[in-house]
C-alpha cells in the first residue's frame, strides 16, 4: 500500500524553501544554494524528458581523454573518447565501433608528431567513412589529429576536421582499355610483309581498377622504321600501361617483315616470311596478342614474300604468283564505334606480272614490286608492305592506347595531349604518343 503526501513547498529550518511548486513548475533549492547528486548516485533523464541549459553548464566533457598514451599497434576505439596515439616504435591500427549513434565522436592525435613515419589506420568495422565501407582511411601526417563524427547510415564517420581536410576513402575508378604496339616494317627484296602490333584489350570484360590521384603512365609504341637496303624489316615498338595498382599491359611490338637472306621477326604478331632458298620463315605471333605471318616462298616463275599476321588473322603465304596479304586486324568498340586495328603488311612479288600481296584489313600496309609499298597506319599500328625493289620497304604504323571510364570519375588531368572524347555516360581517352593520366 503506497502513501502520498500532498504539499505545495518544503522549507528548511531557516524557513527557506527547499522544493517549490507553483503551475507545475517544481524548483529545487533556493538562490545561491548547491544541489548535489551523492557519489555513486545517477541522475536518470528518461526518454521523452528534456534538460535545458538557460544558465552556465560546466564540468560537462563531451570527449573523455583517456589518460594513457597509446603506443601499441592495436586500439579498438570507444565513442565519446580521446586518445593520444604514438608510433614512434610501430604503425596503429584502430577499429571503430562496430555500431555508432548519431553525434557519436572519437578524437585521434598524433603524441609524438611520428604519423607519417608510421601511419594510423582506421578499421571501419563495416561501418561507413565519408560514404564508403573502403578503402580503411589511413592518417600519415606529423602533429595530425582526426576529430571524426557519426552522421548516420548514409555517410558514416565523417571527420569534423583532421588538419589536412583529405577524402580518404577514394572509391576506385572502373576503366576499360584498349593497348596496341607499333607495327613491324616490311622486308626489302622479296621481302614479306611486316606484321601488326600486339593488342590487348579488356573492353567488354573485366575492368581494371585505378586509384583516384594516382598517375598512370602511357607509353605509345612507334612503328619499325622503313628499311632501304636489302634486309629484313625492323620490329615495332612496346605500347605500355602501367602504375600503382595495376598489372603492367605491355603490348609487343609486330614483327619485322623478312627477306631472302633473312627470317621474319617474332613479335605481337610475327612478320611474313620472305623467299629466301627453300622458303623463308615466317615469325610467330604472341599468344593473346595477334598472330604468325605466313610463309615466302623461292619457287619458278617467281617468288612471294609472305603476309605479316594481324591481330585477327594469320598473314597469307606467298606463292609462285604472287605475295602472301597481310592477316586481318581486330574490331574494337572502345571509342563508341567499331574501328578495326592491328592489321598485317602485304608479302612483296619479285615480277612486274605479280600480285603483290594486300594489307590486312586495320592498317596494314600494301606489298610492292618495284614501286613503294604501304605503310602501316599510325594509331592503329598496322604493318609495313613488304617490297622487292624499291626505296624502300614500307615503314610500320604507330600503336595506340585507349582508356575508357565513367564521366562522373574523369579527372581531367593527363600529358601527352590525349584525345578526349564522350560516349554515353563514359569518358574515352585515347593516347597516340606517350603521356601520362591521373585518375
Amino acid at each position: 500500500m503506497s502513501s502520498i503526501i500532498k504539499v505545495n513547498t518544503v522549507q528548511d529550518t531557516d524557513g527557506n524553501n527547499i522544493i517549490n511548486e507553483n503551475a507545475n513548475n517544481v524548483t529545487i533549492g533556493a538562490s545561491g544554494d548547491t544541489i548535489k547528486i551523492p557519489s555513486g548516485a545517477t541522475l536518470d533523464i528518461v526518454s521523452g524528458a528534456t534538460l535545458a541549459n538557460n544558465g552556465t553548464a560546466t564540468g560537462f566533457a563531451s570527449i573523455d581523454w583517456q589518460s594513457s598514451i597509446v603506443t601499441a599497434a592495436t586500439l579498438t576505439a570507444v565513442a565519446g573518447r580521446g586518445y593520444w596515439i604514438d608510433t614512434s616504435s610501430n604503425a596503429c591500427t584502430i577499429t571503430l565501433p562496430g555500431s555508432a549513434s548519431v553525434g557519436d565522436q572519437i578524437i585521434f592525435t598524433d603524441y609524438a608528431r611520428n604519423w607519417a613515419t608510421n601511419a594510423v589506420t582506421l578499421n571501419q568495422n563495416s561501418l561507413k567513412f565519408q560514404g564508403s565501407t573502403t578503402p580503411n582511411p589511413v592518417y600519415n601526417t606529423n602533429g595530425q589529429s582526426v576529430d571524426i563524427v557519426y552522421s548516420g547510415t548514409t555517410k558514416g564517420w565523417i571527420p569534423n576536421s583532421d588538419d589536412d581536410v583529405t577524402f580518404e576513402t577514394p572509391q576506385p575508378v572502373l576503366t576499360e582499355y584498349l593497348v596496341v604496339a607499333g607495327g613491324g616494317s616490311g622486308g626489302r627484296e622479296s621481302g614479306g610483309g611486316g606484321a601488326a602490333g600486339g593488342l590487348l584489350t579488356n573492353y567488354g570484360g573485366t575492368k581494371i581498377s585505378l586509384t583516384a590521384g594516382q598517375t598512370y603512365t602511357v607509353t605509345v609504341g612507334g612503328g619499325g622504321a622503313a628499311v632501304t637496303s636489302d634486309i629484313k624489316g625492323n620490329n615495332g615498338n612496346n605500347s605500355v600501361l602501367s602504375g600503382s595498382g595495376i598489372t603492367t599491359v605491355t603490348a609487343i611490338g609486330g614483327g619485322g617483315g623478312g627477306n631472302r637472306a633473312d627470317d621474319a621477326g617474332n613479335g605481337g604478331s610475327g612478320g611474313g616470311g620472305g623467299s629466301k632458298s627453300g622458303g623463308g620463315a615466317a615469325g610467330s605471333g604472341t599468344s593473346g596478342q595477334g598472330n604468325d605471318g605466313g610463309n615466302g616462298i623461292n619457287a619458278a616463275p617467281q617468288h612471294g614474300g609472305g603476309g605479316g599476321g594481324g591481330a585477327g588473322a594469320a598473314g597469307g603465304n606467298g606463292t609462285s604468283s604472287a605475295g602472301g596479304n597481310g592477316g586481318a586486324g581486330s574490331s574494337n568498340s572502345i571509342t563508341g564505334s567499331a574501328v578495326t586495328y592491328a592489321g598485317g603488311g602485304g608479302g612483296s612479288t619479285d615480277q612486274t606480272n605479280g600480285a603483290a600481296g594486300s594489307g590486312g584489313a586495320g592498317g596494314g600496309g600494301e606489298g610492292a614490286f618495284s614501286s613503294d609499298p604501304g605503310d602501316g597506319t599510325d594509331g592503329l599500328g598496322g604493318g609495313g608492305g613488304g617490297v622487292d625493289t624499291s626505296s624502300s620497304t614500307g615503314a610500320g604504323g604507330d600503336g595506340v592506347v585507349i582508356l575508357r571510364l565513367p564521366t562522373s570519375a574523369y579527372s581531367g588531368t593527363s600529358s601527352g595531349s590525349p584525345t578526349v572524347t564522350t560516349d554515353g555516360t563514359d569518358t574515352i581517352i585515347k593516347f597516340t604518343s606517350s603521356g601520362s593520366y591521373t585518375a
